[in-house]
């Protein structure tokens, strides 16, 4: 039983040390792996390739990315033009290996350092992306030495497919040195501007009649379109269809007298002294009667739109009595908005720099430039009056259809600056109890969770003060899947890829 035990672990240790030797072997012969990335104004190619060495066939899987959308290229044939010392070897492929993937086997056929170029065809054009330095060895020992000495930092880092990326909304970019002013950030009441809106106002003493469903809020109303009446027939003093009436027979009066005494001037019987005063009888009779007659009948008065447009508001409800005067309905057209902010009296020095906005809408989080709503600065406040100590501020806008009058919205104002400052989209930053982070680009699938230091913002860019430099390139959307990604554990960088 002794003996039988010893052989077991005999066995067992000498599995231990093939296993080893196995291991070490393998890992002595394990290709050496080289990664390229390039960018073009066109496209993204990340490459994972075997070492070129001089007549040994190198496969390159390439994941092709459409700029700026950063989405995966799904046609077109490429081609791949390895060149060293002037030797060209290349090869086409009709179409990609899988959607966005592009599998080469090439054979260098002399070492040296050289390039490498993906050319690219499909319904949009020809296009070119280039890989400035590859280097294509002698022999093996070279390639394994030349990796070893490239080492890719993976501490607190994340990878992040381009199999993933191209899934979701995600792009990265620089960030840029700009100039960046002080930033004012306030709320500001959208209102329809005074040219946009119009009060439609009772011309006469009566009841609002509104028939139907013409008078609502909201609803599209044309220029000269019949909105309401107003009817006096039930007045006993003041009443509009007496009125009308009554200069309707004195028009009628005027005129009989008119013609009868222009047939008796015939015959010199009626003198023209009385003529001349029968001829503007009717004419003041006339003038009263059409003007009445233009703008009332004998049921009241129609009032029309003075122009097309919604209904904003209605002010009256149907049945009640107005006189001549009292607002009724108001009519907009809401195609140019103004935006009422205010600011502390610690800005008033700035105001008058103001040379931009940025403006965001509270119900979609969309931010628009002050430019992109054919947008200005009106006016801004000298003063400040007892009720309100704030400082007026007035910008108007184009209503790109995602503002409603009467609501508010969050205004930047941006100052005029020569100052540079190193920004990027506030969108690439994540906060995590009150610390800021972005994530830095080490390879297209690989990326650093690295802290910053933030400034000012003006709600679509966001100044870095430290933590980042100019040529760092950073995720600038999906910024919160690449941290889900990072929270599940890393993965395998080459997990999904067709080798």
């Amino acid at each position: 039983m002794k003996n039988k035990i010893l052989f077991v672990l005999l066995a067992l240790a000498l599995a231990g040390c093939k296993g080893k030797q196995t291991a070490e072997q393998h890992e002595e012969h394990e290709e050496a792996k080289f990664q390229y990335t390039a960018y073009s104004n066109d496209f993204e190619v990340f490459a994972e390739a075997d070492a070129f060495v001089v007549g040994e066939t190198a496969n390159v899987l390439s994941h092709f990315s459409r700029l700026p959308d950063f989405k995966a290229l799904e046609s077109g044939s490429m081609t791949i033009r390895l060149t060293v010392n002037g030797k060209e070897v290349s090869q086409t492929l009709e179409k990609p290996t899988r959607k966005g993937i592009f599998s080469f086997d090439i054979q260098p056929e002399t070492s040296g350092t050289g390039t490498l170029k993906f050319e690219i065809a499909n319904e949009t054009g020809s296009f070119e992306v280039l890989v400035p330095e590859v280097t294509v060895f002698a022999v093996h020992q070279e390639a394994h030495e030349a990796a070893e000495k490239v080492v890719v930092s993976k501490t607190n880092t994340t990878v992040f497919t381009k199999e993933q990326s191209w899934k979701v909304d995600f792009a990265t970019d620089f960030p840029r040195n700009e100039p960046f002013g002080q930033i004012i950030k306030t709320t500001a009441q959208v209102q329809s501007s005074q040219g946009d809106e119009i009060i439609v106002s009772a011309k006469t003493n009566g009841i609002v009649m509104i028939s139907g469903n013409a008078v609502l809020e909201g609803k599209d109303v044309s220029k000269g379109q019949t909105l309401f009446s107003i009817s006096g027939s039930e007045l006993a003093d003041n009443n509009i269809s007496v009125r009308y009436a009554e200069a309707k027979n004195n028009l009628e009066k005027a005129k009989a007298d008119y013609e009868r005494s222009a047939e008796l001037a015939k015959d010199q019987i009626v003198s023209a002294k009385d003529l001349i005063s029968a001829k503007n009888q009717y004419d003041n009779a006339k003038a009263i009667f059409d003007n009445l007659n233009n703008n009332f009948s004998a049921s009241g008065q129609n009032v029309k739109s003075p122009m097309s447009g919604f209904v904003k508001q209605v002010l009256v409800k149907n049945g009640t009595y107005v006189e001549a005067g009292q607002p009724i309905v108001i009519v907009s057209q809401n195609k140019t908005l103004l935006l009422n902010a205010e600011v502390q009296q610690k800005y008033a020095p700035m105001l008058g720099s103001i040379a931009s906005a940025n403006i965001r809408t509270i119900q979609d989080n969309q931010t628009y430039s002050l430019e992109q709503l054919n947008g200005k600065v009106l006016s801004f406040g000298k003063a400040t009056n007892s009720d309100n100590f704030l400082i007026p501020v007035a910008l108007q806008i184009d209503n790109t259809g995602s503002f409603t009058a009467g609501g508010f919205v969050e205004v930047y104002l941006k100052t005029v600056t020569n100052t540079l400052a190193l920004t990027v989209p506030t969108t690439s930053l994540l906060e995590d109890q009150g610390t800021f982070y972005v994530y830095v680009q080490v390879t297209p699938e690989l990326f650093e969770k690295r802290e910053v230091k933030i400034g000012a913002t003006d709600g679509v860019r966001t100044e870095i003060k430290s933590g980042l430099s100019s040529g760092e390139r950073v995720v600038t959307k999906g910024v919160i899947l690449v941290k889900l990604a990072q929270a599940t554990g890393t993965l395998d960088a080459h997990s999904g890829h067709v080798h």
